[in-house]
């Protein structure tokens, strides 16, 4: 899985994985997400996501296999 953050656009990319991409759904108008052709998430795209979002944390929870970690982003 990936994390992307585009600062001049403010939007979010979350990529579940590298499969193609076949239909892309709107949920509303800030957030998307993308299915293969056989109906699996591929990625979510988040518009706007400095306003819906708190990008400074990111954190990443493992259960039963190991500890949390968490990633700080530091402000720019």
């Amino acid at each position: 899985m990936k994390v992307k953050y585009f600062h001049d656009t403010a939007t979010a990319l979350i990529e579940f994985s590298a499969h193609p991409v076949a239909e892309t759904k709107e949920i509303n108008e800030n957030i998307y997400i993308d299915l293969d052709a056989t109906g699996n998430l591929v990625a979510i795209t988040i518009e706007h996501a400095d306003l819906h979002a708190n990008l400074p944390d990111l954190f990443y929870e493992q259960i039963g296999e190991s500890e949390s970690q968490s990633f700080l982003r530091e402000k720019t």
